[in-house]
């Protein structure tokens, strides 16, 4: 089949508020429950599963094989809206939608039907790529091999976002044989892979982001995919789904805040109005956030335009378009990112200047968005964004589609 007869078959859009409409009842039972799974850390299992049962994981898959052919802008606002009522739920997907991505994209010289049908079925892929300790930036140290007749992977990874949710793992590994970096799609049901809830963090605590275990987790020969095939703009992908965390955390805190003014009857003698929401000077603040969280989020829709033009013509057969498409998206998901975290966490913070002592009651938990936007926005360092965004303006400087992290070159073994 040739790249212009895939064409037809491009997840090029939906009607969106049809879409949408399939699952904001959903969004809003996840949404009754946040609060509680906060306070007490509680993994969002029931809740992935209706999104699972609902076909939430398919609505990338082109619509002639059952998915809702949606476009990349359609999909980040929908995690923008699922991260508004959970900012941890859209994260624990991070991996599964980058995983389907990579296979809408290889749809471009090969059939994927097999992992398509999986995808309407409702089976989730999480991610596991990276490791901690002593291995060395650039290297890998989980393996796999070829025993008995079977491939086996082995090894230990931490922050596998989303894979204690999942049926398959997305695991960056390195073949003993030859020595090649590879995707090995590992199933969840065996014994051989072990998972655990052990993130630490002070923020977005249940995305399931902690310990992956293969101790001879067998994997089929076909689910070894050459890393080197992977969709060109993952780096910009993984960082779309932060940003619509990020821009997701605002409006959730905005309506939170919002709610507070609107019940409030407490107010202080230094006020504007017997009632706070009445008040001028608090009616702006509320204002203020409103507009950043307007233009978190249609910075956040632009950026996944540009990923969607880079997923295109990455069906063309124009080899120079399809390589500008790319930069365009890291680049434009780069300065999203750098905008975006700065707007969440603004808001985060500001929006406390609305209420007085009370919001920060355990019991309200709206410290919460703060902490979960500043988790976010912490993954990948925005220093590091700036440089990269600044020196393509200057020097033309291509940015790096892969990104690793590790021991640097005088740490000890």
């Amino acid at each position: 089949m040739t790249a212009q007869q895939h064409l037809s078959s491009l997840s090029s859009g939906a009607d969106y508020e049809q879409l949408a409409a399939r699952f904001r009842p959903i969004f809003a039972r996840i949404a009754e429950g946040a609060v509680e799974r906060e306070r007490s850390r509680s993994l969002p299992y029931e809740q992935i599963k209706w999104l699972k049962e609902a076909g939430f994981g398919a609505v990338r898959v082109p619509v002639e094989h059952g998915g809702a052919g949606a476009s990349l802008p359609q999909l980040f606002q929908l995690l923008i809206e699922l991260a508004e009522a959970d900012s941890s739920v859209p994260q624990a997907l991070r991996g599964h939608f980058a995983f389907v991505e990579d296979r809408l994209n290889a749809q471009a010289v090969a059939p994927q039907d097999k992992w398509f049908r999986r995808f309407v079925a409702g089976e989730l892929v999480g991610n596991a790529w990276t490791e901690i300790g002593a291995v060395k930036i650039g290297e890998v140290g989980t393996r796999v091999s070829r025993k008995d007749g079977q491939w086996l992977v082995n090894g230990q990874k931490y922050y596998s976002t989303g894979s204690i949710f999942a049926d398959w793992i997305d695991v960056y590994a390195q073949r003993d044989d030859d020595g090649r970096d590879v995707i090995a799609a590992v199933s969840t049901h065996q014994k051989g892979v072990q998972q655990h809830d052990d993130w630490d963090g002070f923020g977005q605590r249940t995305t399931g982001s902690g310990t992956s275990v293969f101790s001879d987790a067998v994997v089929a020969e076909e689910n070894l995919i050459d890393f080197a095939s992977r969709f060109k703009y993952q780096t910009a992908f993984y960082q779309l789904v932060l940003i619509a965390v990020l821009a997701g955390s605002g409006r959730g805190a905005l309506r939170d805040f919002a709610a507070e003014v609107r019940q409030r009857t407490r107010i202080f003698s230094t006020g504007n109005a017997p009632r706070v929401s009445q008040d001028p000077q608090v009616l702006q603040v509320i204002g203020k956030a409103a507009a950043q969280v307007y233009a978190a989020e249609a910075t956040a829709l632009r950026a996944a335009a540009a990923a969607q033009r880079a997923y295109e013509t990455r069906f063309g057969n124009d080899a120079a378009a399809e390589h500008a498409a790319n930069v365009a998206a890291e680049l434009e998901s780069a300065q999203a990112q750098v905008v975006i975290a700065e707007l969440a966490l603004r808001v985060t913070t500001e929006l406390f200047n609305a209420l007085g002592a009370s919001a920060t009651s355990e019991k309200k938990q709206l410290d919460r968005h703060w902490r979960n936007a500043r988790t976010a926005a912490s993954h990948n360092p925005l220093i590091y964004k700036e440089r990269i965004v600044g020196d393509w303006e200057v020097n033309g400087t291509e940015p790096p589609y892969v990104w690793q992290i590790g021991s640097g070159p005088g740490a000890a073994a």
